[in-house]
């Protein structure tokens, strides 16, 4: 006797063969029997008819470091049919972090993650990774550059070399031993962005020793410090250099170029013509959201959240702190969203839009922002304006189809779940949105599309006997209507849940059960 049974469905095995009709049994926390299973019984049987089954989908850029410490459940990601998610991302994160630091980077980026943990060993990866052991989905990670860089030479605009580069090598090491998966950056990010390739490259000769891979968001920020190219150019040069494997996060089209697909694959088709080993994943929304720190330049940065407070508050910084904004955020700033903001006193500007907050508080849109970065202790986060016109969303969409029509692509959802605010619906339905829309929109296989979702990203990240519905894998599984399954999220009310997904199952537990979260904390530490 099984002790799960799924009658009727049609598989999609993840592997990319074509899809087949097929009953699926579950035994302990594995798939135990794949085929015509009419004379087996189990504790528990689904009716499949009509469905979809297909593995857990694995989300490759997720921030949701903190919310997984407030809400183990993780319900809005388990409802879009994920099992799991890939935290320490764009190099941000609590992970290595000393006791010291632990509070003041918390803080620091709390745009991301809300309010630091308190009380909790995060200094290795081995610790870190105990936090996220038992939550509602599996949780994988990397090595966080930003806490290694910081934990090595400090929150200081200096050369990572001679003994904090031995340092920070022996960090990335211990973290690979236990249990990282490879490296992330985020190189517009601080201390993340002090770095130059060199650094970078030292690092990813570590990360290529234990086979992991350099998960990047490209530099945008310091382009100095990239003298033999910035941005993808670099990325390229440093899977070249370091013979590291290569994945670059949010890789995709944006509404200034959409439908130039070529331009920005044709330096990533180069490198892997020369034998880089490159992967890439996207999120399928027009509007990106981030913190508004992103946009002050790195002298503003040196020191921390305590020194950036202060000169936030400072006039004599007034004038540069002005002018970063100004080059770095350029005709953005107006439709941009508030999507959250930790003072109460601010609140009443959530969900409004920079230049209506702008108006209420009866100063420029650039003063306005310095006012809340300042008055919120960095407790805020943003969105940006979604394009006028619809035709321009409707082809950074179908770029996005286009792109994971390769063979090389994944899905990150980059999303910020946050407990209250208006976040970006990216972090609630971007599985479904592409799942389901999008794919019946664009024509691109379902077969396909699942692979990118799952046995891709498990295989590239090493994930051990995940990714795939075969004999003896993990039981990580999605059950859905492929001809109604769709997201309902907007920007407008980003918290809703999809129609369509209704049993998802981790580690052969039901964390959905007809469509409703059961509560069950069945998810493990990766890999």
């Amino acid at each position: 006797m099984a002790d799960l049974l799924l009658r009727g469905g049609t598989v999609v095995d993840g592997a990319g063969s074509p899809a087949f009709p097929a009953d699926v049994a579950i035994e302990g926390d594995r798939f135990s029997a794949i085929g015509d299973l009419s004379e087996l019984t189990a504790e528990r049987e689904i009716d499949a008819a009509g469905l979809t089954v297909a593995p857990g989908f694995i989300d490759t850029h997720a921030h949701s470091d903190g919310v997984l410490l407030r809400d183990p459940v993780h319900a809005h990601g388990l409802v879009q049919g994920v099992t799991t998610e890939f935290i320490t991302q764009d190099g941000l994160s609590y992970a290595l972090l000393s006791e010291q630091n632990l509070d003041s980077y918390g803080r620091y980026i709390a745009g991301l993650y809300g309010p630091p943990p308190s009380g909790l060993d995060m200094s290795t990866m081995a610790a870190f990774r105990s936090h996220y052991d038992g939550k509602g989905c599996n949780v994988a990670v990397q090595a966080p550059h930003g806490p290694v860089r910081l934990e090595s030479v400090g929150f200081e605009d200096v050369p990572l070399e001679g003994a904090g580069l031995d340092n920070a090598e022996r960090m990335v090491a211990e973290a690979m031993e236990q249990g990282a998966t490879g490296l992330s950056t985020g190189l517009s990010y601080y201390p993340n962005s002090y770095s130059n390739t060199d650094e970078l490259v030292a690092l990813n000769r570590v990360v290529a020793r234990y086979d992991g891979v350099y998960v990047t968001h490209i530099r945008n920020h310091n382009d100095d410090r990239a003298p033999d190219g910035s941005g993808i150019v670099e990325a390229m040069n440093i899977g070249r250099r370091s013979g590291v494997k290569v994945h670059i996060s949010h890789y995709r089209t944006f509404p200034s170029n959409a439908g130039d697909i070529d331009s920005i694959m044709s330096e990533v088709d180069r490198a892997k013509a020369d034998g880089v080993d490159v992967t890439l994943e996207c999120y399928p929304y027009a509007a990106a959201a981030t913190v508004p720190g992103y946009f002050l330049r790195g002298e503003c940065h040196i020191g921390g959240i305590d020194r950036l407070l202060q000169r936030l508050a400072d006039p004599a910084w007034r004038d540069r702190l002005i002018d970063s904004l100004e080059h770095l955020f350029p005709g953005r700033n107006d439709a941009a969203i508030w999507t959250w903001i930790g003072a109460e006193h601010l609140k009443h500007l959530e969900g409004v839009s920079f230049a209506d907050a702008a108006q209420k508080l009866g100063s420029s849109v650039s003063e306005m922002m310095l006012k809340v970065m300042r008055e919120s202790g960095l407790q805020c986060g943003f969105r940006d304006g979604m394009p006028a016109s619809p035709s321009v969303v409707r082809q950074v969409e179908a770029d996005v189809m286009a792109l994971l029509s390769r063979d090389d692509y994944m899905v990150g959802s980059d999303g910020i779940p946050f407990d209250e605010g208006i976040p970006h619906p990216r972090a609630y339905g971007t599985f479904p949105r592409i799942v389901g829309r999008l794919r019946r929109r664009s024509g691109v296989s379902l077969e396909h599309i699942v692979r990118g979702m799952t046995s891709l990203p498990a295989g590239r990240f090493g994930l051990t006997d995940r990714g795939v519905v075969a004999e003896g894998k993990f039981a990580d599984l999605v059950v859905f209507n492929a001809d109604t399954v769709i997201d309902t999220a907007d920007f407008n009310d980003p918290r809703t849940p999809p129609a369509g997904i209704p049993y998802v199952i981790v580690n052969g537990q039901l964390a959905v059960d007809e469509g409703r979260p059961t509560g069950i904390l069945a998810g493990r530490s990766l890999p």
